[in-house]
């Protein structure tokens, strides 16, 4: 059983800073392993350029993924050949393989067909439970589900059956909250929320591309209005106009920072924002690497609606974009 998770966590002197990424997996390893499934679990981590690279060894977090899911876990230093297939016959009941940095090949990002049929042999079954990065046509993504029957993740159904009711089963008043950089990738969901709910409020430094590019919203969309030190941070009249919004919404959406929160001084608006959601009697969903990482600093994670584990695909999906990672299950 060829299980595609999402380890794809911050790594600080090999430690897994952060762990709801990993924990999202622990259901559908619980019900395999009930199964008696052979399970190896499939990921990659950080951008290692299609070549072996240390820094990006997911070897360095076999013990916390091993305290986080609460089973045994083997590593191996490959994700494909026979050391695989070695690896899968030596486990024991209740144990699950760890299989190397998937991108430590090329043909992982390049959806190559020799390596697709490479990882995917060893298997019989493929499990998809990493909606983060379903919007990605690659090998241990769409490649291995168009060779072994595949299925969805008990996670990965939950991340879809959410994000539907954000987009079409919302109650009113919806607010998204829209931070973070790069605004290219991020106005198609901005035009998306400004169609159907009743205010978007952008912010980071996404606010300020929207400003600097003078790109055109109507009135549901609000900027801010005052910035701290050279708009490192949304200031306290952005943050009380956005804090009331907040406050009277019933469904909120919540992807990406306020300001440079990397920065304690630049981190007080972000932080307010959170402070108003968690006040809020409203179902909050809330998504993206950054913002995941400002819930779990603030031990924040149970007292969210749903928190997805998906920043980019969260973004893709709800802008009504191709997920192709899905699309290879049906």
């Amino acid at each position: 059983m060829l299980l595609r998770v999402d380890f794809n966590v911050a790594v600080e002197n090999g430690r897994a800073k952060e762990a709801f990424k990993i924990k999202a997996c622990q259901e559908s390893v619980k019900y395999l392993l009930d199964k008696n499934c052979k399970v190896a679990l499939c990921s990659h981590l950080g951008r290692p350029e299609g070549k072996p690279n240390p820094e990006f060894s997911l070897g360095q977090i076999v013990g916390d993924v091993q305290s986080i899911l609460g089973v045994n876990v083997k590593f191996i230093d490959d994700c494909i050949g026979d050391k695989v297939i070695n690896g899968i016959k030596s486990l024991q009941s209740g144990e699950v393989l760890l299989l190397e940095n998937v991108r430590f090949y090329s043909g992982e990002e390049a959806n190559d067909g020799e390596f697709t049929v490479q990882l995917a042999e060893n298997f019989e079954i493929f499990v998809n439970d990493a909606f983060s990065v379903c919007h990605r046509d690659q090998a241990s993504v769409t490649g291995a589900a168009k060779i072994l029957p595949s299925f969805a993740g008990f996670w990965l159904q939950k991340e879809v059956a959410e994000m539907e009711k954000i987009k079409n089963g919302f109650t009113k008043p919806a607010v998204a909250i829209i931070g973070g950089a790069k605004i290219e990738t991020k106005l198609p969901v901005i035009k998306f929320f400004e169609g159907i709910y009743d205010k978007v409020l952008i912010c980071g430094k996404i606010a300020n591309e929207a400003i600097d590019q003078k790109i055109d919203f109507n009135e549901k969309v609000i900027l801010p209005v005052d910035y701290v030190d050279n708009r490192m941070d949304i200031g306290p009249k952005t943050v009380d106009n956005f804090s009331e919004i907040i406050r009277n919404a019933k469904t909120i959406v919540w992807n990406g920072p306020a300001g440079k929160f990397e920065e304690e001084k630049y981190s007080i608006g972000t932080q307010k924002i959170l402070e108003a959601v968690l006040a809020s009697s409203a179902f909050s969903l809330i998504g993206g690497g950054e913002t995941l990482e400002i819930l779990e600093k603030n031990q924040a994670m149970e007292k969210i609606g749903f928190v997805s584990t998906g920043g980019g695909a969260m973004l893709e999906y709800l802008s009504g974009n191709p997920m192709p990672g899905i699309e290879a299950l049906k």
